[in-house]
């Protein structure tokens, strides 16, 4: 590695988190000057200079059902990456998200003394409490987005910064919804219901089908209304395309590959998978149905741990709950239609949810990259 540069190494899990790992070495070069990284990740901490050692697919879990057949290939590449990692030591290492790799990596570098931050906090306040004795073991700062979650663990006493969300950072405030269908050549004039069933194949086969009937649904009640369908890569365009073509629907539905966040800027209303896109739907001021399916150990084993009753972000940020949820079963046309459709059909309510929405950009809007960056400097001695 480069001499008087700061060493780093990072591990990124999820294209959510793949982005946020790659604006902190951004922030971190603007504020330390040279530095030099590797570790896991995917294009986006690629693109900013990091040696990806590993890509990010290598170390992510689609549910606990895959856990059987992956696990072994996952401890292994972990013990790999601790071992080398404690010979050549880093000035610090970030985890950002996937904790269940990443605190038990980050627990061996820290006995070792290596400086430790996790960027994005396990959701210990939802499910799974249990982790934060392990997380006070494992890590010396903890960096959230929420200030909520900073409020939980300075209450059990974890190092903590709220250095908001990235995102909030960079939407400026509600997007033009007509100059955006313009963008992805669409009919301006026409509304739009924006479907995102997922940012990986195996969420888009469970919600896929059920979306495109949701918007049938919609197409017989509103038949001004056109769709569009947000694909995170070739791969889930493909398998839509195939779909689409064994259907024969006629709906009035366009594929866009790689801009859900433009998909979502033209859009009335969102119907998406449970996850991040429903934290930006609202930072873009759109209102929104959140549904998710899981196969069902995954959702039996959640349930056992879960603390809380509400599963979609939005809604543990406004003062009451906002956005309709629907998981597993309840994740169906006759449930989801009605509640795209209220949105359509009364102002009021879009009004309140944008009002709402706005409040939470507000609050989260803190150039987070940059306040992450800050504690990273401090625990690496650099200022």
């Amino acid at each position: 590695m480069t001499a008087g540069a700061l060493r780093l190494a990072l591990v990124a899990g999820e294209h959510s988190g793949d982005r946020l790992a790659a604006g902190l070495l951004a922030a971190l070069r603007a504020r330390c000057g040279p530095v030099a990284a590797r570790g896991i990740g995917g294009p986006a901490l690629a693109a900013a200079g990091c040696a990806v050692d590993h890509p990010m697919e290598d170390i992510t879990l689609m549910g606990f059902d895959e856990l059987p057949a992956r696990l072994a290939g996952i401890l292994r590449l972990r013990r790999r990456l601790a071992a080398r990692l404690a010979a050549d030591p880093p000035d610090v290492f970030v985890g950002v998200d996937v904790p269940d790799f990443n605190l038990g990596l980050e627990a061996r570098l820290r006995r070792r003394g290596v400086p430790v931050v996790h960027y994005v906090s396990p959701t210990v306040w939802a499910w799974r409490r249990y982790r934060l004795r392990r997380i006070g073991r494992a890590v010396d700062h903890m960096l959230v987005l929420f200030p909520f979650e900073a409020e939980f663990y300075a209450r059990h006493g974890v190092p903590v910064t709220c250095v908001g969300h990235p995102m909030a950072d960079d939407i400026e405030g509600e997007p033009d919804a007509r100059a955006a269908r313009r963008a992805l050549g669409l009919d301006p004039a026409r509304p739009v219901v924006a479907l995102l069933p997922g940012s990986r194949l195996g969420e888009v086969r469970r919600l896929g089908e059920v979306f495109l009937d949701t918007a049938v649904w919609l197409a017989a009640r509103h038949p001004g209304v056109q769709f569009a369908l947000a694909c995170v890569d070739e791969g889930v365009r493909a398998w839509c395309q195939g779909l689409l073509a064994a259907r024969d629907d006629g709906l009035p539905l366009t594929l866009v590959t790689g801009a859900a966040r433009e998909v979502m800027a033209a859009a009335e209303v969102v119907l998406l998978a449970s996850g991040t896109a429903a934290l930006e739907a609202a930072l873009l001021r759109r209102p929104m149905v959140v549904a998710y399916r899981m196969s069902w150990p995954s959702y039996l084993l959640v349930r056992a741990f879960a603390h809380v009753r509400l599963f979609s972000m939005p809604n543990h940020l406004t003062p009451r709950p906002l956005v309709p949820e629907f998981i597993q079963s309840a994740a169906r046309p006759g449930l989801l239609g009605p509640a795209v459709a209220r949105y359509l059909e009364d102002p009021a309510a879009v009004a309140e949810v944008k009002a709402a929405f706005a409040q939470v950009h507000g609050t989260l809007r803190r150039g987070a990259s940059a306040r992450a960056a800050e504690v990273v400097c401090r625990l690496a001695g650099r200022g």
